[in-house]
């Protein structure tokens, strides 16, 4: 009489599903995570504490001057120059100059800018104030639009 062996393992089929669960889960856990959102959340993050901080240093400078806000800051928006960049360069490239704030590092040791800046001079973040003299802080958020702090 013959006798068939039983072969021990896994069928193709079994496989093939267990392949195909695992690539379900993955899927589930990726889109979870979204990791491309989770950095530009991060990003927006830093613009809000960066736009902060700028906002700060000015509100010092302008309770140290009487109430008066660096003269360069215009009722419209513009952007402001980075740290360490020559004024006329700023001038140039249409940007505000903002050097008073971080003389002898008095209100602030250097101007913080866009974690995605690409340019060599501007941090991507405006400034204006009103005719009152309050001042707004903005920058351009990835998730978030606009991220905009007055005082």
């Amino acid at each position: 009489m013959f006798r068939l062996k039983q072969q021990k393992g896994f069928t193709l089929i079994e496989v093939l599903l267990v392949v195909a669960l695992i690539g379900i889960l993955v899927s589930i856990v990726i889109i979870a995570i979204n990791p491309s959102k989770n950095l530009k959340d991060t990003r927006d993050a830093q613009r809000k504490t960066d736009v902060n901080t700028i906002l700060n240093a000015v509100y010092h400078y302008a309770l140290d001057t009487n109430g008066s806000v660096p003269a360069m800051i215009t009722t419209t928006p513009t952007e402001i120059c980075k740290s360490g960049v020559l004024p006329a360069t700023c001038v140039t490239d249409g940007l505000i100059d903002l050097a008073v704030l971080t003389t002898n590092e008095k209100y602030i040791t250097s101007l913080p800018f866009d974690p995605s800046a690409s340019t060599a001079t501007s941090t991507k973040y405006s400034i204006s104030k009103t005719a009152n003299n309050r001042v707004t802080v903005t920058a351009v958020g990835e998730n978030a639009g606009s991220i905009s702090v007055s005082r």
